[in-house]
């Protein structure tokens, strides 16, 4: 006679474990949503940045040619063109669009390898034969660093939110091993 093997979803957890696995089911969606914001804010910053870019690479360009034109309308449309690029290059330097990508695309990175930590712990961790001293203490953990990443982290546009939970919504960040579909056996 075979052994069966029991999965954990036959598995009754304590009302403690109950309430850990709950717990770190709040700080995974709440690192979901923060990994999304972020990364939507990732996406419009570097939007920006080709926004201002492309404009004062190509004005820059013709600004080159133009003082080569012999004709003083030529020589006039370079000083409006250099004018723009100065206006464009100013703001590229005020706003800072690539640097802000950068650091709101780190950011999500950290709330998403936060996220699978987290997840990792409620789908293995929390089912092993571990005290429940030592699943609320890194527990604990997690939640500090969810904290500490909230705390280091920039604020992100108003419109991240909606943006990201509608993504969420329509399974952006949805495995397609959580999908309730399972292959038949043939």
């Amino acid at each position: 006679m075979a052994n069966k093997i029991t999965t954990t979803s036959e598995i009754s957890p304590s009302k403690t474990k109950e309430e850990i696995i709950k717990e770190s089911q709040r700080i995974e969606e709440a690192v979901l949503f923060s990994s999304k914001r972020h990364f939507i804010a990732s996406s419009f910053w570097q939007g920006f940045h080709f926004f201002l870019g492309v404009p004062t690479v190509l004005l820059s360009a013709i600004v080159g040619l133009s003082l080569f034109a012999e004709s003083s309308s030529g020589r006039s449309l370079a000083g409006v063109f250099t004018l723009i690029i100065t206006g464009l290059s100013s703001l590229m330097t005020f706003f800072n669009p690539n640097e802000k990508s950068s650091v709101h695309k780190n950011c999500g990175n950290n709330y998403d390898a936060l996220g699978s930590k987290v997840r990792m712990f409620r789908t293995i961790d929390c089912w092993k034969e571990k005290s429940e001293d030592v699943l609320t203490e890194k527990l604990k953990y997690f939640s500090e660093q969810k904290d500490r990443l909230n705390q280091d982290s920039p604020q992100t546009p108003w419109f991240a939110y909606p943006l990201a939970k509608r993504g969420i919504e329509r399974g952006e960040a949805t495995y397609a091993v959580d999908t309730t579909n399972t292959p038949k056996n043939e």
